[in-house]
């Protein structure tokens, strides 16, 4: 399952690395929203939880699917600016259709999810669509994508407002000592990008994202089979401290490519023997659980969005979360007339951490 993200003919100069206030911000926001995925940072998430005031975290709770299983596109900039301000004022400039469209495909929880002409702003049935699939996914969304669909304004404004509040609360003082270890990464990614060109870069991103051996595509593994060109626009690509161990991939039309990659940690650990990696995978050896694990670590599911989303029966589907079920890597959760499934994080994590950062990139 990759990305593809075709450069062919792109000058080395359209290949950008920078740092981004507001992308580091929402990672920070992730984490807070799932820090099952980051546990080294559960000091960090409760501290910060310890000292929000009600409001701010009710706020955070209200609007936390812009960030919490996939980033909207507009909180990921391909034009990172110096300060939260401006890039927040970038974000103010795109129009309604757009922001809402991005929005809505976090709201309802998949990047599979596409709003084609005609836009849920204007024509009925693509709005039923928009709040059938918000609904899905349980009360909050669906409140949320009613809100968005009948004012966008109102929303932008309280989305920009919260965010602002969160500068306040704690972004600005973490942002201080992450900008040191951010600018260190640049220094290096760029050096290689001048002297050594576009393959060393990316090889220093992670291992994930690579160049194709014709050199006119990057490729990044990501969930899904997709493609983007990226020829006319460029490819902005944003180190990330708190978005450890994630890769995120901005690559909708429209929008220009980004990648927003974890910073290397200071010390590398001892890579884990063939022996320990076979043991870990036997219990996942099969690749259709493999992608419905990948698919879970997003966020809990029903067996209708996941049949749906990898074009497979929902009798199949569940023969699957079955056997992952009984392996202690699920529960189950009913919701009305829905059941979601969820990912144990920490019976995920205990097979290894190598396991549980594919699972999340």
């Amino acid at each position: 399952m990759t990305l593809r993200i075709d450069i062919g003919g792109l000058p080395s100069g359209r290949l950008r690395f920078a740092a981004s206030p507001l992308a580091e911000l929402t990672a920070m926001l992730h984490v807070l929203a799932e820090p099952g995925h980051h546990p080294q940072l559960a000091g960090w998430a409760g501290d910060v939880w310890a000292g929000l005031r009600p409001e701010l975290a009710e706020r955070l709770r209200e609007a936390e699917f812009l960030w919490r299983s996939s980033r909207a596109d507009f909180l990921v900039p391909a034009r990172p600016r110096l300060t939260l301000a401006e890039e927040l004022d970038d974000v103010d400039r795109i129009d309604d259709e757009t922001y809402v469209t991005a929005a809505l495909i976090t709201t309802c929880g998949s990047n599979r999810v596409h709003f084609a002409a005609p836009s849920p702003l204007a024509d009925a049935t693509a709005r039923e669509r928009a709040l059938d699939l918000a609904q899905a996914r349980g009360a909050l969304q669906e409140a949320f994508a009613e809100r968005l669909l009948a004012d966008p304004a109102a929303v932008r404004a309280r989305v920009r407002d919260t965010l602002e509040q969160c500068a306040e609360a704690f972004f600005d003082a973490a942002w201080k000592g992450v900008a040191v270890q951010l600018a260190t990464d640049l220094r290096v990614k760029n050096d290689l990008l001048k002297r050594q060109g576009i393959g060393a870069a990316l090889a220093s991103v992670s291992g994930a994202v690579t160049l194709a051996p014709d050199g006119n595509r990057i490729i990044v593994d990501k969930l899904q089979d997709n493609a983007t060109a990226a020829r006319d626009t460029g490819v902005t690509f944003l180190p990330s401290v708190f978005g450890r161990p994630h890769l995120v991939a901005v690559h909708a039309p429209g929008w220009r490519p980004v990648v927003q990659y974890p910073v290397a940690e200071a010390s590398t650990p001892e890579p884990v023997s063939l022996e320990t990696v076979t043991l870990r995978l036997e219990a996942l050896a099969h690749p259709v659980r493999l992608r419905l694990l990948r698919t879970l670590a997003r966020g809990p599911h029903t067996t209708g969005e996941l049949a749906h989303a990898w074009e497979l029966s929902p009798p199949e589907i569940s023969r699957h979360l079955a056997v992952l079920r009984r392996a202690g890597l699920l529960t189950a959760q009913r919701q009305g007339r829905y059941i979601r499934y969820t990912l144990n994080l920490p019976d995920l994590a205990a097979l290894g951490t190598d396991l549980l950062a594919a699972a999340l990139r």
